[in-house]
């Protein structure tokens, strides 16, 4: 990713061109061209031929993206569903496996990469917990998007990390319920129907006022744009909201599981 940013950057400046200017040209958001250039976002099939384009590098852009190493930091699928999640207007998550990064504290993050199999190396895991935690900068916007989560009850009571953790997590997401703009629903365990037995997902709703959603597999992630699907989806997420507890029952859940720790 490093090496692909220093070529946009060469290229960029060989045309005389800004950052801004490059930025606009290619209709991206100027935090976008310095991030790919500073190596800390990828470079997108779509945008690196737009590129090549506009800056006449006769595909070396795209055939660098090509052949980016698998074992490099983030996936082209998950890049494409955060800058999504960047410039959201809301966004609405079903979780019944591990906590939505945006809700992750720095430890519990830590604690999800520390359990992958094949183990992260301790650099790897600095990385992903550190662009995790960048991630969450959406929520302390001046104007933060819309955020919705129910999550099954089985992951909130699971302690993952250990004692201490668990209780920083628990505190984190009894703060976080009380966010302005924020709504955390708890699904009970004893519930005896489910509209989403098929697994989590991912509303998000683009300044533009379309609807994408997004789900995550074993070893890949859809994103999925025809209105038929998306209506499926928003369908079982409004029955959720009917089936889990309401957002002050999730408070008392929060704080009664805190006075036990």
């Amino acid at each position: 990713m490093k090496l692909v940013g220093k070529l946009v950057g060469v290229f960029r400046t060989a045309t005389d061109l800004t950052q801004a200017q490059l930025a606009d040209r290619v209709r991206v958001q100027v935090e976008t061209i310095a991030s790919i250039e500073q190596g800390r976002r990828a470079l997108l099939p779509d945008l690196a031929r737009q590129l090549d384009e506009l800056l006449e590098t006769k595909g070396a852009l795209e055939t660098a993206v090509e052949n980016m190493p698998e074992v490099d930091l983030i996936p082209a699928w998950a890049e494409q569903y955060m800058d999504l999640e960047r410039t959201a207007l809301a966004l609405c998550f079903f979780a019944n496996q591990v906590l939505p990064g945006l809700l992750q504290t720095e430890n519990y993050a830590r604690a999800v990469f520390d359990s992958r199999v094949p183990a992260f190396s301790r650099e790897e895991i600095d990385a992903h917990v550190g662009n995790r935690l960048e991630r969450q900068e959406i929520l302390r916007r001046k104007l933060p998007p819309t955020t919705s989560f129910i999550i099954s009850e089985g992951v909130v009571l699971a302690p993952l990390g250990g004692a201490v953790v668990y209780e920083e997590t628990l505190r984190h997401l009894r703060a976080c319920a009380d966010l302005p703009g924020f709504t955390l629903q708890v699904m009970p365990l004893a519930r005896t129907n489910h509209a989403a037995l098929d697994g989590p997902f991912i509303l998000v709703e683009t300044p533009d006022y379309q609807r994408i959603a997004y789900t995550e597999t074993q070893r890949g992630s859809q994103l999925i744009s025809d209105p038929d699907e998306i209506s499926i989806l928003a369908q079982r997420y409004a029955m959720l909201r009917t089936q889990a507890l309401n957002t002050e029952e999730t408070r008392d859940l929060l704080d009664r599981l805190l006075g036990e720790q």
